[in-house]
């Protein structure tokens, strides 16, 4: 199987098994919810698969749980958001316990993000 192949099936099955916050999140986000922007989740942007992309805005968000606070995940992290910025895209993050506990901010944050593009 060729690497994008693999990154789309992969892609899948972070679908099928979303976090809690990744649901909570995508259920606002999906089907133009928020200020009638179009989302996709678990979207493969080779090599990567990021969790939420407006592509029409260039705005991916990432969701990050504690394994990412954690110093190499912070360097792989840092590393990938260069590499996402050197495609057009920007990205901003969120831990997955703020999704849960602070919605509503989350998708304030979201929306304003949205419309600074």
């Amino acid at each position: 199987m060729t690497d994008d192949k693999l990154l789309v099936t992969r892609a899948r099955r972070l679908r099928q098994e979303q976090t809690d916050a990744e649901r909570l999140l995508w259920g606002h986000l999906r089907a133009r919810r928020l200020g009638g922007y179009k989302f996709k989740r678990q979207d493969p942007r080779s090599p990567f698969i990021v969790d939420f992309l407006c592509a029409e805005r260039g705005l991916v968000v990432e969701l990050d749980g504690s394994q990412h606070g954690e110093d190499v995940a912070l360097a792989y992290d840092a590393w990938r958001t260069v590499r996402l910025n050197a495609e057009g895209l920007r990205v901003i993050r969120f831990w997955n316990s703020d999704v849960l506990k602070h919605l509503r901010f989350v998708l304030d944050d979201i929306l304003r993000a949205l419309e600074a593009a």
